[in-house]
């Protein structure tokens, strides 16, 4: 544990962010996890899915949370396999 003022402070103010991120992280999984589900049970709703899952993966490259090459990979993936379910 810190003893000098400022270094508690960052322990304090690291662990809030800490919690936001997990948070925001644990979303953007819950969210592509339905993208994914609805593309493998060819659901009507696919396409809209699909896009608040790509809408979500920039929000979260917006914030930190995901690499930006990371985010492209996941949207490339998504948009494949989009193109596959509707072919």
């Amino acid at each position: 544990m810190p003893n000098i003022k400022s270094a508690k402070k960052r322990v304090k103010v690291i662990k809030v962010k800490t919690a936001i991120n997990k948070a925001a992280k644990s979303n953007l999984r819950t969210i592509l996890k339905k993208a994914e589900t609805s593309l493998q049970a060819n659901a009507a709703n696919a396409s809209a899915d699909v896009a608040l899952a790509i809408k979500t993966i920039d929000k979260a490259v917006a914030k930190g949370i995901l690499h930006k090459n990371n985010a492209a990979r996941k949207k490339s993936q998504l948009t494949l396999k989009l193109n596959a379910a509707k072919a």
